[in-house]
């Protein structure tokens, strides 16, 4: 079994990485596209996502939403933050099975009467074991956090405003 000397890790607070920016399109819109899993794929900055079968919206911590990564394989993702227009976090597995210990949280914040919001993208992987899925999350910095921001602001943009 392949392992990972634990003393080389970061310390646990430095296993979390965060990007945040702010976005020219109302916090609704841009919470509509994070949290309607068939919509990530257009906006994925790690290009990692292929689809999602219509009608998972997420509507409440508890909600599990299934991805098919464009290896092939599905993912389930097991919802354990939500708050309606604000936040929304989950943490993935193999579908049947327990989480990872990766968490993605994205939280959007409307800037007064504007049609902006603030967009942070968390990725916390404090909880990981698995020395595989530890060697990818070790590369995934705030860039590709910001990547995925920015594709999402691009596609809010050009979505209608309600």
């Amino acid at each position: 079994m392949e392992h990972i000397d634990e003393t080389a890790l970061p310390a646990p607070q430095d296993r979390v990485t965060t990007a945040s920016r702010e976005v020219d399109a109302p916090a609704g819109v841009v919470f509509e596209l994070i949290a309607d899993p068939a919509r990530q794929p257009e906006w994925d900055g790690n290009d990692n996502l292929a689809q999602a079968e219509p009608g998972q919206r997420v509507t409440a911590a508890g909600d599990v939403f299934v991805m098919t990564l464009r290896k092939g394989v599905d993912r389930a993702n097991h919802v354990v933050e939500f708050e309606e227009g604000r936040r929304i976090a989950w943490k993935p597995s193999e579908v049947g099975g327990e989480p990872f210990g990766q968490l993605w949280r994205w939280e959007v914040e409307g800037i007064g009467d504007e049609p902006r919001c603030r967009v942070t993208h968390t990725y916390d992987w404090t909880e990981l074991t698995d020395p595989g899925r530890i060697r990818r999350a070790l590369r995934t910095g705030p860039e590709q956090l910001r990547a995925s921001i920015d594709r999402l602001a691009e596609l809010a943009r050009t979505q209608p405003q309600a």
